[in-house]
């Protein structure tokens, strides 16, 4: 177990990064290749790029995907190794190419002018490099559209000097199984990687969620990112992944209050007798969302004790009176086994991507297992 963050906060994340190396080894397995990259854009979805990265390096992925190129370069830092192979999702800018060849990253080419950029660039260099290219299957956010997808069809040449490793999409509606859209890009995504120029390394579609839609979603390579870390694929069925974070929070101060007597800001909460608040330091500027007041809750022990007013910057206010023993000091846990990442996106109104990305960097982090 190793520690990070800051150490003498009061909340401490557990972060389990043997649990994220074994989601990654059984997302493997629901593929009939076991071909697998692991996404860890956004500084490994919050829970910190190096070890994240480090540890899944270890139990076996050597192909991995970040969103901006910063992020390539960090993780190139990271993992030097010259087998560890990183792709940027976010496309090519004007003038970037020098720094992707510089660092070893390749980059996905999402539109006609960052394939004649690269290419170009490749012929400069009298070599062919490492590239994606991303064909837009109903995002309509990156990726080439149907007229520019059919015309590299027909056009085949624009790919000349590139060493094209991947052909991959994206999908709008993997979370929803029942949702028809699935099909239909699985079916044109299908059909562009058969009249498209072979990638040596073949057709990339599924991301976390889609992996679980079966394997004609699966085609050459899979390339989950958030399942990694324990957020369920969709709410359709039990989630199978294995749980990788705990939040928890020492109490700082318990107060005795009574009716009419309020809690917090604009006082949205008032005691209707006698209450016992148990304040602790986690606020909106730590992740725990604005949106959480009122309707979050914490576990002591065994006990639900609801959170009462607004969710301000640095605390939040816990009705603890089923508790009669509850003092300062004592622990409260507000993810972990009562109540898992998704369980208080559902209260936030949110997903459980954006409450793993927000959590906050005042935390006190513990890294279990793996290399931290």
């Amino acid at each position: 177990m190793s520690q990070a963050g800051f150490p003498h906060s009061p909340t401490t994340l557990t972060i389990d990064l043997d649990a994220i190396v074994q989601n990654w080894q059984f997302l493997c397995s629901r593929t009939g290749h076991g071909r697998s990259a692991a996404v860890v854009k956004a500084n490994g979805y919050g829970l910190g790029l190096s070890p994240v990265a480090r540890s899944l390096a270890a139990g076996g992925c050597k192909t991995f995907y970040v969103a901006h190129l910063d992020e390539g370069i960090a993780l190139r830092q990271v993992l030097d190794k010259s087998d560890i192979r990183i792709g940027v999702l976010n496309g090519l800018l004007p003038g970037q190419e020098e720094v992707f060849l510089e660092h070893r990253l390749w980059p996905s080419l999402c539109d006609p002018g960052q394939i004649d950029r690269w290419a170009a660039f490749c012929r400069a260099n009298s070599i062919p490099l490492p590239a994606l290219l991303h064909i837009d299957t109903g995002m309509s956010r990156t990726g080439l559209d149907r007229t520019e997808t059919a015309d590299l069809i027909d056009n085949p040449d624009r790919l000349q000097g590139i060493d094209l490793r991947f052909v991959m999409s994206h999908m709008a509606c993997a979370d929803d199984p029942a949702h028809p859209m699935n099909r239909e890009q699985q079916q044109r995504f299908a059909d562009a990687v058969n009249r498209l120029p072979k990638a040596t390394e073949g057709a990339m579609l599924a991301a976390s969620s889609a992996i679980f839609l079966g394997s004609d979603w699966h085609f050459d390579w899979v390339r989950p990112g958030v399942c990694l870390y324990g957020v369920r694929p969709n709410t359709t069925a039990p989630n199978p992944m294995k749980p990788v974070v705990t939040l928890q929070s020492r109490i700082l101060q318990v107060r005795q209050i009574d009716a009419p007597e309020s809690v917090g800001y604009g006082a949205s909460h008032r005691a209707e007798g006698p209450t016992r608040i148990a304040t602790i330091a986690v606020g909106y500027a730590d992740g725990f969302l604005r949106s959480l007041s009122n309707s979050a809750s914490a576990w002591l022990g065994d006990i639900e004790v609801p959170l009462v007013g607004r969710v301000s910057m640095d605390l939040v206010t816990l009705d603890v009176t089923a508790v009669p023993t509850a003092q300062a000091g004592d622990t409260v846990t507000l993810i972990g086994p009562n109540q898992d990442v998704d369980a208080v996106a559902d209260k936030a109104g949110t997903i459980g991507y954006e409450i793993l990305t927000s959590l906050g960097a005042r935390y006190a982090r513990s890294y279990v297992g793996g290399v931290a």
